[in-house]
């Protein structure tokens, strides 16, 4: 498929995708006119890539951990250790979230009621 369809069907932008491709997560073909295709098989990863990064993961630990999601005994101790770390920094963002919605929650449950 080309570059715009799997925009289309991952919700990536087609600078986006190609910038997954520069950083070497994602692989393209080249047609005879240099247009990108690439495998059905890329959406998946694209969506788990995009996953990632919401969850705040960088484009260079992301290279490190998808060898290991299709080949877990890829996985060195070294980069064990980083993906520790990054759960760790999640699960701290995780509860700093949880603090603020439980304020907004108090707030809420403070103010007058809605009219409606």
């Amino acid at each position: 498929m080309r570059v715009g369809e799997l925009s289309r069907r991952t919700g990536a932008s087609e600078r986006s995708l190609r910038y997954y491709e520069e950083c070497g997560l994602i692989d393209a073909s080249r047609s005879g006119s240099g247009q990108r295709h690439y495998e059905a098989s890329v959406v998946g990863r694209v969506v788990l890539i995009r996953q990632l990064l919401a969850a705040g993961l960088g484009t260079t630990a992301i290279a490190d951990v998808l060898p290991c999601m299709a080949e877990p005994a890829s996985q060195t101790s070294r980069l064990t250790e980083r993906l520790i770390v990054e759960r760790d920094r999640l699960t701290e963002e995780i509860a700093q979230r949880v603090v603020t919605r439980d304020a907004l929650g108090q707030l809420i449950d403070a103010a007058p009621a809605l009219d409606g």
